[in-house]
């Protein structure tokens, strides 16, 4: 993407993305009649003036228990958790979830334990809103994670947006 060619294909076998758009992780599959080939948005993401683009979410923290986070949806799943249970991966919006940083350990032990089913809100400290594109100044710095990949540390502003349909995956 960085050098401006057409992104080819993926096919997906495993991840948040392959399990939000109901792929197998059939490897035979990928290659068989069954296969389907979806369209799915792109998050482009600028941070310390450096490009980087994801495919199923972007997460600031320091930590999941206290002070807070942010995740950027473009995938419903992070893992077993059903963080954006509204999320579509081909919408041309991403699911910005932010967790208040005045949010006690016990009520994110409580989140926590709805997450799987998705049905954490609504909650006084937690929100959630699709935007094709946003920024977003952080009360402090946070590490910065894209699809599970730690790209970045001491983040201080998130700028990004949705790209539609830049890829194609086959699942």
């Amino acid at each position: 993407m960085r050098a401006g060619s057409d992104v080819p294909s993926i096919g997906l076998l495993g991840g948040d993305l392959c399990r939000t758009v109901g792929g197998t992780g059939d490897r035979a599959r990928l290659t068989g009649g069954d296969a389907m080939r979806l369209p799915v948005d792109v998050g482009h993401v600028v941070v310390d003036g450096r490009e980087h683009w994801f495919v199923a979410h972007l997460v600031a923290r320091r930590s999941w228990w206290r002070g807070e986070i942010v995740a950027v949806m473009n995938a419903e799943f992070i893992g077993h958790r059903d963080v954006a249970p509204r999320g579509h991966p081909n919408d041309g919006k991403l699911d910005v979830v932010r967790v208040d940083r005045a949010m006690s350990t016990r009520a994110r032990w409580q989140a926590r334990r709805r997450l799987s089913s998705g049905t954490y809100l609504p909650h006084p400290h937690i929100s959630i809103r699709p935007l094709p594109q946003c920024s977003i100044a952080l009360a402090r710095p946070l590490d910065m994670w894209l699809d599970g990949v730690r790209v970045a540390r001491g983040v201080r502003e998130i700028t990004v947006r949705c790209l539609p349909d830049v890829v194609t995956v086959v699942v």
